[in-house]
């Protein structure tokens, strides 16, 4: 398979785009179409939907990376990773969901049947993975002071 961005290890994103993608992914999610598109033109089409599918990215793949069976992976590993590579193709290439709307709405879609509870409080878990992407980020791109 040709090396693309399901297969190349992401870098952690930068702090900044954290933010700027999740306020898009909730404003989304709360159907506040206003501040979404606030959002989207502040940022620009084509680097929200790149903000967006490293979003993705790092959403699918961990949850659909299935640990082996008994120290021997097994069909439900292979079945579940790639599901989630195929998840982030559409969500880079797919005609319907390859646009900032498309890729955000399926974010909160598979947060809600996926990762929450009896479709527990998707903002909730929105806010959390935000959490962990700007703590990822900023660890790898810590913030430096000058002194003046």
């Amino acid at each position: 398979m040709p090396e693309n961005t399901v297969t190349v290890p992401l870098a952690p994103m930068q702090p900044a785009d954290v933010a700027d993608a999740f306020a898009y992914i909730q404003a989304w999610h709360a159907r506040d179409i206003d501040t979404a598109d606030a959002v989207a033109d502040d940022i620009g089409p084509e680097k929200l939907h790149r903000l967006l599918v490293d979003v993705a990215a790092r959403v699918f793949i961990p949850i659909t990376a299935e640990d082996d069976h008994d120290g021997e992976p097994c069909a439900h590993s292979f079945l579940a990773a790639a599901l989630g590579r195929l998840l982030l193709e559409l969500a880079c290439h797919g005609v319907c969901l390859a646009s900032s709307r498309g890729t955000a709405d399926t974010i909160t879609r598979f947060t809600e049947n996926i990762l929450t509870e009896d479709h527990g409080d998707v903002a909730d878990v929105l806010r959390q993975l935000e959490a962990a992407g700007m703590k990822q980020a900023t660890e790898a791109h810590p913030v430096r002071l000058t002194v003046v």
